[in-house]
């Protein structure tokens, strides 16, 4: 999975400059963000998104980075703990 960055701001053309479309560039300026994550986003549709991604790519304003594979979802480990705590 691919995660993306805003590096600079682009002058953008009209059909980019919705609310929408500047709460999704302020999001990628702050943290790389998956196109996943991107496509949730209300106001914007999918295919917009992706447009936006495809314009961005073209004007060298965005750095695209492989994600990290996640190891599945974090389980605190309750009982170890106690015992640390308790030793």
């Amino acid at each position: 999975m691919k995660e993306y960055k805003l590096l600079s701001w682009p002058d953008l053309p009209a059909e980019f400059r919705r609310t929408g479309f500047r709460r999704l560039l302020s999001d990628l300026s702050q943290r790389h963000i998956s196109e996943s994550s991107l496509l949730k986003r209300d106001g914007v549709k999918p295919a917009e998104v992706r447009a936006l991604l495809q314009f961005l790519a073209s004007r060298n304003v965005l750095e695209v980075r492989t994600a990290a594979p996640t190891a599945g979802r974090w389980r605190p480990d309750f009982a170890g703990w106690f015992r640390r705590l308790t030793a």
